[in-house]
Order: C-alpha cells, then sequence, then structure tokens
C-alpha cells in the first residue's frame, strides 16, 4: 500500500510520534492506522492517554440546568472569532436550554422541532443564524441528565454534565471541576468493559522492554501496569483534583453517588480547515 505524507502526519497528530517513526508504522501494519497507533504505543513512541483525535473544531461547549434536568451541548463554527462572537454564544446557550426543556431523542429531532421562545423550527433559526454571522454552523451533540445535575464549562473549550442521586452543590461542583481537569472514562471498575482491558494488555505485554523476561515474570508486571492503567481511567479511583491525597470515591463517601457524568472537548475528533493565511492575504491585496 501506497503511504501518503497525509497519512504520516495524521498518525503523528494522534500520537505525537516523530515522523519517520510513524512512517515505518505505517509500512509494518500495511496502513492500518489503528494498528501503527498499537505499534507505537508497543515501543513507547506514543502515550497511552494521548487522545486519539485532533481537537481541532472551533464552536462553544455549554450547558444548562434546570430544576429536574440539565443538559450539554457542542455547536461548532468555523473560526474562533466567531466563537467569540455574543450573537453565537446566545445561540449555543439557547440550544443547550431548549435542550434541557425539551428533551429531544438525537440532534435530527431537536433540528427539527419548535423552539419554545421563539416559535421557530430549530434548524431554521440555526440558518438565520448564518445568514446574519456569515459561517457555518453546526449542532454537533448534546447529552441531558433528569434529576440532580450540575455542570462546568471551562472557557467554552471543555464543558462536564454529571448526575448524582443527591443534592450537593459545592460537592457536585467540585466533581465537575475534576472531570474536566482529569477525564476520566468511568465511573468504576466495573464499567470498563473487557476488550478494554484486553487491548492494554496486549499492548503492554508487545513492549520492548519486557521481551526477553521470562512469560511468568512478564505476566506480573503487565498486570501491575494494566491495573495502573485501569485505575486512571475511573473517576473514583483517581486522585481529587484539590487534595491529591484522597481520591474521587473518598470524596464522596458517604454524601453522594455518581450516577453518570459526560465531558465534551471542543472540536474531539473533528479536524480543523488548513488554511494557508499568508495566500489569503495575498490574493485579497492582488484583487
Amino acid at each position: 500500500m501506497n503511504i501518503t505524507a497525509q497519512m504520516v502526519k495524521e498518525l503523528r497528530d494522534k500520537t505525537g510520534a516523530g515522523m519517520m517513526d510513524a512512517k515505518k508504522a505505517l509500512v509494518e501494519t500495511d496502513g492500518d492506522m489503528e494498528k501503527a497507533m498499537d505499534v507505537l504505543r508497543q515501543k513507547g513512541m506514543a502515550s497511552a492517554d494521548k487522545k486519539m483525535g485532533r481537537i481541532a473544531a472551533e464552536g462553544l461547549v455549554a450547558s444548562f440546568i434546570s430544576t429536574d434536568a440539565g443538559a450539554l451541548v457542542e455547536v461548532n463554527c468555523e473560526t474562533d472569532f466567531v466563537a467569540k462572537n455574543d450573537e453565537f454564544k446566545e445561540l449555543t446557550n439557547g440550544l443547550a436550554e431548549v435542550v434541557a426543556e425539551t428533551n429531544p431523542t438525537d440532534v435530527d429531532a431537536l433540528l427539527n422541532s419548535i423552539c419554545p421562545k421563539c416559535g421557530k423550527v430549530i434548524s431554521e433559526v440555526i440558518k438565520e443564524k448564518i445568514a446574519s454571522i456569515g459561517e457555518k454552523i453546526t449542532f454537533r451533540r448534546f447529552v441531558r441528565y433528569e434529576g440532580n445535575t450540575a455542570s462546568y464549562i471551562h472557557n467554552g473549550k471543555i464543558g462536564v454534565l454529571i448526575q448524582t442521586d443527591k443534592k450537593d452543590d459545592e460537592l457536585m461542583n467540585d466533581i465537575c471541576l475534576h472531570i474536566a481537569s482529569s477525564a476520566p472514562e468511568f465511573i468504576t471498575r466495573d464499567e470498563i468493559p473487557q476488550s478494554v482491558i484486553d487491548h492494554e494488555t496486549e499492548i503492554e505485554m508487545g513492549k520492548e522492554d519486557l521481551l526477553k523476561k521470562p512469560e511468568q515474570i512478564r505476566a506480573k508486571i503487565v498486570e501491575g501496569r494494566v491495573n495502573k492503567i485501569m485505575a486512571a481511567k475511573v473517576l473514583v479511583e483517581q486522585p481529587f483534583i484539590k487534595n491529591p491525597d484522597i481520591t474521587v470515591g473518598q470524596l464522596i463517601e458517604g454524601k453522594l453517588t455518581i450516577k453518570a457524568f459526560t465531558r465534551y472537548m471542543l472540536g474531539e475528533g473533528l479536524e480543523k480547515r488548513q488554511d494557508n493565511f499568508a495566500e489569503e492575504v495575498m490574493s485579497q491585496v492582488a484583487g
């Protein structure tokens, strides 16, 4: 298979590996991106917790908390300039409120629903904003929880929404802040699929520093490493961001239970438009 420069660039963006290492991994795996990422991790050239997707699209993450529900949304636009526009902020915050209040089944259902405040179809409201602002606007995703909810938004770039069994505003806000900072993937160890554990075990078993060790010793070392990796993914096992001497599980013990959480990072997995601003300026000058 022909390994293109774009493929090498994509693998480098996803793993942080060097150009030649990325190319060798792609050649070795016949261009299979997922296998190439595993190869780089086994060789210690990519971090296990590296986000497998570029954080690139512009826009905002916003939330709305009502008395009996909470919503978290991501709305994308083309430039950071528009993302800071008050009109775009108002639209994003309004869409979060609509999600919380109307409980749509999915994005399409939301776009085809009627805005409670203005009486217009949501997709038409967005089209009007596109015409007004002058950029493409996309409602990308949302999540909604009922009951006791809290949220935290960091600079419109990272958003967290949690659902708990009891109401404790200060504690819930601390948990949201922690999730935003530490990016857990699961609440408890029980939620981790066996496939995730198996995948990490396979990668660790193939790491070069263990290949010459006896099988039994290697398995023991790998078990310890995988256990550490899993603990880092689990919310209640992570050291609490404000007091690393205790875990989040110890922080909330006897106070409340975290039923669900969602963390959005703006543009996660989306490619950013590659503009050549020098060419753009020169074309305008020439025009």
